[in-house]
């Protein structure tokens, strides 16, 4: 079980009619063997909080899992991952019991996803692709699990990506703790250059005699610097992601789309664009 508010209902509105363009597009052209890949399917279903339940009840609505679940037509393959064994047991008794006749087309594979993505992205993709729904808590998905999935030329990616998470480890002044470095390297690539990016230097003197960063990136900075990361390893990139608001306004996450197969890019961007504006 997953707790969200209004913003994932809109984002697993955005994906789910992705889904259903994409499983259409695909069941015309045989050619191929498409997939979707849920990276972390979690139970299959989410709970309503305060935002939207009443203050008494709770509401249980269809996660990303069991949305994929009912696009039609078929994908020809589910690949499920989820890190926590007892969601994954959850997920598989919701698919035995919702989706019998879906069983043989699932695989669950329980592990971290920056483990099993990169396994999965090193196989033989010229005869398959993929839609891929990349949605973790916060900071869970590593660069190199991005370059894995661009290297395939073969998987259009939805992500999420953790813009308040983000601005909260980018201190003002600079000085960044150690382990929020190595996120930020972890997250966006050593090599990535996000301090320059995201800081200048500050004239004024700090009590050592020394001279500190000064933040200059917002959060519209911080998104862009993302976005054009993600230019560098996928075939092509939706210009104005999703921004998901809270109760209170104020920004979490961006839904991102990159497409895999620069052949199809033009077309896959038209359908992404379209659903982004909503």
């Amino acid at each position: 079980m997953q707790f969200g508010g209004t913003w994932t209902a809109e984002k697993l509105e955005r994906v789910r009619k992705y889904l259903v363009a994409y499983a259409t597009i695909f069941n015309k052209n045989r050619h191929y063997k498409f997939a979707y890949i849920d990276a972390f399917a979690g139970s299959g279903s989410w709970q309503v909080d305060e935002d939207i339940a009443d203050e008494d009840a709770t509401s249980l609505r269809a996660g990303s899992a069991q949305i994929a679940l009912k696009v039609e037509p078929k994908f020809d393959t589910y690949i499920f991952i989820e890190k926590s064994r007892a969601k994954l047991q959850e997920l598989t008794a919701n698919v035995d019991f919702h989706f019998p006749d879906l069983a043989d087309r699932v695989i669950l594979e329980a592990g971290d996803a920056n483990e099993v993505i990169p396994r999965l992205c090193s196989r033989n993709w010229a005869r398959h692709r993929a839609v891929m729904f990349l949605d973790p808590f916060a900071t869970q998905v590593s660069w190199n699990t991005l370059q894995a999935i661009g290297a395939t030329k073969a998987i259009d990616l939805w992500t999420l990506f953790p813009l308040a998470a983000m601005n909260r480890m980018l201190r003002r002044d600079g000085l960044l703790h150690a382990k929020w470095e190595a996120r930020l390297d972890y997250c966006f690539g050593a090599d990535s250059g996000w301090r320059k990016a995201f800081y200048a230097p500050n004239p004024t003197h700090d009590m050592f005699g020394g001279r500190a960063d000064e933040k200059t990136a917002d959060f519209d900075v911080i998104g862009q610097f993302f976005l054009t990361r993600l230019r560098l390893i996928f075939a092509a990139v939706a210009k104005a992601p999703l921004v998901l608001n809270n109760s209170k306004n104020s920004p979490l996450f961006l839904l991102c789309f990159a497409v895999g197969n620069p052949k199809k890019a033009d077309l896959a961007l038209r359908i992404a664009d379209h659903i982004l504006k909503g």
